[in-house]
Order: C-alpha cells, then sequence, then structure tokens
C-alpha cells in the first residue's frame, strides 16, 4: 500500500525535476483541459510555469484565468511510483514573462546553452508577440503517495 509522504518529501519531490500536468475546469458539460507542462518551484514557494497562447494552446489561457485554479500533479514514472498532486490558486500572472522568470523554468529541462537559446529566441520575437504567459499557483491542498517498498 502506498503511504501519503510527510510535507518535506512531498516538498523535495515537487522541487525535484519532472513534468507537471495542470488540470483546469472547461465548462458546463466538458472533460477538465488537462496537458503537460514545465515548471519551477522551490520548497514552501509557489508553482510557476509558462504556456503558450496561440494555437493549440489558445483555450488554456483563458481557462486558467477565468477559474483562477487549477490542479497540478507531477509524478515519478519509474519504480518505486509516487506522486504530488496540488490544488492550488492563480496568485500570478505575467504576460510575457521575464527573461529570468523563463530560464528559471526552462534550465530545469534543457541543456544550459539551449535554454539561454529558447529565452533569446522568444525575447527576440516582436513585443507582445511572444504569446507567452507565466502563472504562479500558491498550492493550497496537496495530495501524495509513494509507493516505495519502505512506504507499505
Amino acid at each position: 500500500m502506498p503511504r501519503a509522504m510527510s510535507e518535506a518529501e512531498r516538498e523535495a519531490f515537487l522541487a525535484d525535476t519532472h513534468i507537471g500536468v495542470v488540470s483546469v475546469a472547461a465548462g458546463a458539460g466538458r472533460a477538465p483541459l488537462t496537458t503537460p507542462v514545465w515548471y519551477a518551484y522551490e520548497p514552501g514557494g509557489t508553482i510557476t510555469f509558462f504556456t503558450g497562447t496561440g494555437g493549440r494552446r489558445a483555450r488554456k489561457s483563458p481557462l486558467i484565468e477565468r477559474e483562477g485554479v487549477v490542479t497540478f500533479l507531477v509524478q515519478q514514472e519509474t519504480l518505486p511510483y509516487k506522486y504530488v498532486a496540488v490544488e492550488g490558486t492563480v496568485v500570478g500572472t505575467e504576460r510575457p514573462p521575464a527573461a529570468a522568470l523563463l530560464l528559471a523554468v526552462v534550465r530545469r529541462y534543457l541543456p544550459e546553452e539551449m535554454a539561454q537559446g529558447f529565452v533569446r529566441q522568444e525575447l527576440e520575437r516582436p513585443t507582445g508577440s511572444s504569446g507567452l504567459v507565466a502563472y504562479r499557483v500558491r498550492p493550497d491542498r496537496w495530495r501524495t503517495a509513494d509507493f516505495s517498498p519502505e512506504a507499505g
């Protein structure tokens, strides 16, 4: 049987590099919109992620801004399985995100040179055409599971 993680364990797990999955209510008669995102988290702080506002990602930002709350999930897909699910309130929006904020997220997933190139490419776009928006989410409620052998 899995066990719930301690506060320190869940915050350390969330701070590790995982792909996050954000879900937001999509309106009456529709399932929640759920999508993977890159994110950053410092224990005790907010979850920060960004998304595009155009093309196939155009639904996400309006829904997040309308609802003001999201569910955020990270998981370990290899043994021992673990996950942290957070229900949180959007407490900040940055449109377009500053270079430092983009780098804080992107360098968790890409080598430094590629991360710098990603941010440079976004900054070189004409003002207002980046199409990126960053969200800061305050964790309000947590659900966790740790399937480690010592957990059972």
